[in-house]
């Protein structure tokens, strides 16, 4: 294997390992709030349960928060709200739909990319039969 080849796998598995323990905290509190309710919920059900694993983790968390949109590199008056962002760093984007298809992952990604964050989580709570998570890495 050339030195290329390693360096590139070597950032491919830093990047797959970017804020692993917060990502397995975080994994946990959504496991839970699927065992405890299941699928067929509205998105706003599953956000307020999942607020309330997160407390009890002592996760630090913020939900709807408004962030700022840059536009090569200019502040747009618009903001995005994100469903919920933890360690101030974590993207988490929360759906309650029968399957997630490329336009959510693309949402998400337009997401990180105007904001900033480097990781995204997209969590479908109507997935059977436990909740889906897709792990976005920019």
């Amino acid at each position: 294997m050339d030195n290329s080849t390693t360096n590139h796998t070597n950032q491919h598995e830093k990047l797959d390992l970017l804020y692993k323990d917060e990502c397995y905290e975080i994994y946990g509190c959504i496991y839970a709030v699927n065992k405890k309710l299941g699928t067929g919920f509205l998105e706003a059900v599953y956000q307020e349960a999942l607020e309330i694993e997160l407390r009890r983790k002592n996760i630090p968390f913020v939900s709807q928060q408004e962030l700022e949109i840059l536009y090569d590199g200019i502040p747009l008056a618009n903001k995005y709200v994100a469903d919920m962002v933890c360690y101030e760093k974590i993207i988490i984007e929360l759906k309650a739909v029968s399957k997630i298809n490329n336009q959510h992952r693309a949402q998400l990604m337009n997401y990180m990319a105007a904001t900033g964050y480097k990781l995204g989580l997209l969590v479908n709570f109507n997935s059977f039969p436990k909740s889906e998570i897709i792990r976005i890495v920019r």
